[in-house]
């Protein structure tokens, strides 16, 4: 796949002219001057000369076969140029023309053609509405941006080609060099998903990066993404972190949700390095282009200055990376190279009058310290110091090292020619302490996620047909909302328990219920229009009597019927009182792009008010549901403090894998909440006492 567009004989611009300033003249002169070796076939109505090239009015009349088709003309003559690409035996355009989806209907039902021509001959389209494709292998420079980066080994591509620009002006600044540069514009054939695998095996591409605006198919992206990450890093941005979709969400679980929490659980669950800018994401890139992977997260610093080691060390330790403790041996050669004044600790403060020498000892005996898994070189400019001279014995000691060494030369005019020679000999260099620090924890946790086995989904053996025909009864009733006894039937029938309880349509049964199950009891009005029972009093607890039942149930049904006097009331639902614990909230929100999007929290009342939750996307294994327990800031209170008994936590992960095969088996379910689950003590089980379920309109 993407044969056409990386392994090109022969390249035609479409829309090619002799005028400067004109898309066609820009893409023509990058193709030349990109060094491209292969035949380049201008095309243009009128034929003649194009920039010293034999100019064709069409594809069909050029002398040899065409294997990329570069187009720039108006978006409506785009069809039938590109059903004279196929007939020509084409299989790769990149269509840098807009006019399309971005400008309405007329446009998308125009894209919507170009995708069908495209089918019926077999060709792949990059595009449309975008800058076009970059690469320093072929060579060939098939865009429009006035800069052909330097080769290298970071694969890139983007939504959005005026970005694009932008970056290829800042990685020439910075002296990043791309393997491969893609501007994706509209994804109307070729998308994401399919870069991802088509580099994943890319021995020029050591590391993909990734600005994404939106992910149409959410779930093949993380089938692929997973596969990828196993093979060399993904770091990506993603822009529009706010949460999104107009469809009313009434669960606390798609309140809480939103397409940016999706993002980022889809990214954590498919080994993504996430970055939340575009200088993060080419921080982390270059790292990982550059240097070796982190075999452990201690971390060496070697400075000329006290002040920016201890930010360093700050922003490692930040992080959740760890500084170094270095061996006697290592602090004994460095004693015996370093002046008294030097420390011989971690970070290695050489003092401010060091020369090249003297980094260069320090820096290779911490990198040889074998209990250092990276080491971070600040240097600060002062009267004495060797910046060309230093950087040079950095870059000597990297080569020789099986360990990554990241620079931080601090400074820009008069660091200048020290980080030119970083930067030729590999080694990444960061302005300032902090941006080291957060590549090396962006490598670390890459190196996690690679330590770590795959997490295969759990299926249990469950009642599904029992779940179908409630969820039957329900459409054929004309309802989206799962009432709580309906609710209650489907968690057993996916092993999920429950506190004994009936329906009681009157006060009496009600009493009756009650002596059967045993006091105290809790009553719950039951009522297919009622979502929020609590807040119109619909719930009463600690019921000890059958006079207390009896005034519950009145009560209850009363406040149901003048608060909502439209809605159909069944009764009342007479519940066995479940013993103290601790609540947590499970949950469930369909997100459009991933899917089933799963969340834990701390229950009750406090979900709403702390926030304090973690998301995963279903479905999930039994080590992300405990890593999703682990996230939340008040997991210590689950784990146990100050001598009390740990939760059962394995009943709450036993929990969230049934509730992640449920909404995986019935994707017509698109909300859910489980508020609370009451957790005992370790190896006494969970219950779930409060279910709420909503299906698709």
């Amino acid at each position: 796949m993407l044969e056409p567009f990386v392994s090109p004989k022969s390249v035609a611009v479409i829309g090619a002219s002799n005028t400067p300033g004109k898309l066609g003249n820009a893409v023509l002169q990058n193709v030349l001057q990109s060094g491209f070796g292969g035949a380049i076939y201008p095309i243009n109505p009128k034929g003649g000369k194009i920039l010293g090239l034999q100019a064709y009015p069409s594809v069909l009349d050029t002398p040899g076969p065409v294997d990329l088709a570069v187009i720039v003309i108006t978006a409506q003559a785009i069809a039938k140029v590109l059903e004279a690409c196929g007939q020509k035996g084409g299989r790769g355009v990149v269509i840098i023309s807009a006019g399309f989806r971005e400008v309405g209907s007329e446009g998308l039902q125009r894209e919507r053609e170009l995708v069908r021509i495209a089918g019926k001959y077999g060709m792949e389209i990059i595009g449309p509405n975008c800058l076009g494709i970059i690469d320093t292998f072929v060579p060939i420079n098939a865009s429009f941006a006035a800069t052909m980066p330097k080769q290298g080994n970071i694969a890139f591509m983007s939504q959005s080609g005026a970005l694009c620009t932008a970056i290829l002006d800042m990685a020439a600044a910075e002296g990043i060099g791309f393997s491969r540069f893609v501007s994706m514009g509209n994804k109307a054939d070729l998308n994401e998903i399919d870069f991802l695998e088509a580099w994943a095996d890319d021995p020029n591409s050591l590391v993909i990066t990734i600005y994404v605006e939106g992910i149409s198919d959410g779930p093949r992206f993380m089938k692929v993404a997973r596969e990828v990450t196993r093979k060399k890093p993904v770091v990506a941005v993603k822009s529009g972190v706010t949460s999104a979709g107009s469809r009313a969400v009434s669960s606390h679980t798609g309140t809480l949700a939103g397409s940016d929490r999706a993002y980022d659980a889809a990214f954590r669950q498919t080994g993504i390095i996430r970055a939340h800018s575009v200088q993060e994401l080419f921080d982390f890139g270059t790292a990982f282009a550059l240097q070796p992977l982190l075999r452990s997260d201690q971390i060496a610093v070697v400075t000329n200055a006290g002040g920016p080691g201890v930010m360093c060390t700050d922003a490692l330790e930040e992080l959740g990376l760890h500084v170094a403790q270095l061996t006697e041996e290592t602090r004994k050669r460095l004693r015996e190279h370093l002046p008294a004044t030097a420390s011989v600790l971690n970070p290695v403060d050489v003092i401010g009058d060091a020369l090249a020498d003297r980094y260069e000892v320090a820096v290779d005996a911490v990198a040889k310290d074998p209990n250092v898994g990276a080491v971070v070189v600040i240097l600060t400019p002062q009267f004495m110091t060797e910046i060309e001279k230093t950087a040079e014995a950095v870059v000597r000691v990297s080569k020789n090292s099986d360990k990554p060494i990241l620079a931080c030369f601090m400074g820009a005019v008069d660091v200048a020619s020290g980080i030119k020679i970083l930067n030729e000999g590999g080694v990444p260099n960061y302005p300032v302490p902090e941006r080291a620090a957060a590549a090396l924890a962006a490598m670390w946790s890459y190196r996690q996620w690679l330590d770590q086995p795959k997490d295969e989904a759990v299926q249990f053996d469950v009642d599904r047909e029992r779940v179908r025909k409630v969820l039957d009864k329900i459409r054929a009733s004309g309802r989206v909302n799962v009432v709580e006894a309906e609710a209650r039937e489907i968690m057993q029938a996916y092993g999920i328990p429950v506190p004994e309880s009936e329906l009681a349509t009157t006060s009496e049964e009600a009493v009756a219920i009650a002596e059967r199950l045993g006091y105290p009891v809790v009553m719950k009005i039951a009522s297919p229009d009622i979502l929020h029972k609590t807040d119109i009093g619909g719930v009463r607890v600690n019921l000890m009597s059958a006079s207390d039942v009896r005034d519950a149930f009145d009560l209850i049904t009363y406040r149901a019927s003048r608060y909502m006097p439209n809605a159909e009331i069944w009764g009342c639902l007479v519940q066995r009182q479940a013993p103290r614990g601790r609540e947590v909230i499970l949950g469930m929100s369909r997100d459009p792009q991933f899917g089933p999007l799963m969340l834990f929290g701390l229950g009750g009342i406090y979900v709403e008010v702390l926030k304090d939750v973690s998301f995963r996307v279903a479905p999930i294994g039994r080590r992300e549901a405990m890593e999703m327990m682990q996230e939340i800031r008040s997991y210590p209170l689950l784990k146990g403090t100050r001598g009390e008994e740990p939760a059962d936590l394995e009943a709450v992960a036993d929990t969230i894998l049934r509730l992640s095969q449920l909404v995986i088996d019935f994707p017509e379910i698109v909300e859910m909440d489980v508020n609370p689950l009451v957790v005992f003590n370790q190896g006494k089980g969970a219950l779930a006492l409060d279910i709420r379920l909503v299906l698709a309109a």
